[in-house]
């Protein structure tokens, strides 16, 4: 019994031995700095939640439309118009579509789709 717990912890050393050489000295992490643009479509959308949040703070226009600058989209009012109408016909958070249309009315992107969530904000604020 002495003699298999030795050879057990024995190849458990080496084992462990072997796993930290490979994984730290051979074969390292790579970091790369991948741009935002390589974002996939729904950390894209969640991205542009969190600038319309911040815009919800600041009141900050230019500011929230250079930083959906990084995700490299042609038309940014445009890009938030689809991603409020998105929230919207997929039912997602109601405070997240409050924060997306209140973004979209700031660029003068604001469609019959999303009023009823404009008006619902506006009630919600005076409460």
């Amino acid at each position: 019994m002495t003699r298999f717990l030795i050879s057990f912890f024995l190849a458990l050393l080496l084992g462990l031995g072997i796993g930290f050489y490979l994984g730290w000295v051979q074969f390292p992490v790579q970091y790369v700095d991948s741009p935002a643009s390589a974002l996939d479509p729904a950390f894209k959308d969640e991205y542009t939640v969190m600038i319309a949040a911040g815009y919800a703070g600041d009141s900050d226009l230019n500011g929230a439309i250079e930083r959906l600058r990084v995700l490299a989209v042609e038309n940014v009012p445009a890009f938030v118009q689809e991603v409020t109408e998105r929230y919207i016909s997929n039912s997602r958070s109601i405070d997240d579509i409050a924060l997306l249309v209140n973004l979209a009315e700031g660029m003068g992107r604001l469609t019959p789709i999303m009023e009823p969530y404009r008006q619902l904000r506006t009630l919600g604020q005076g409460t």
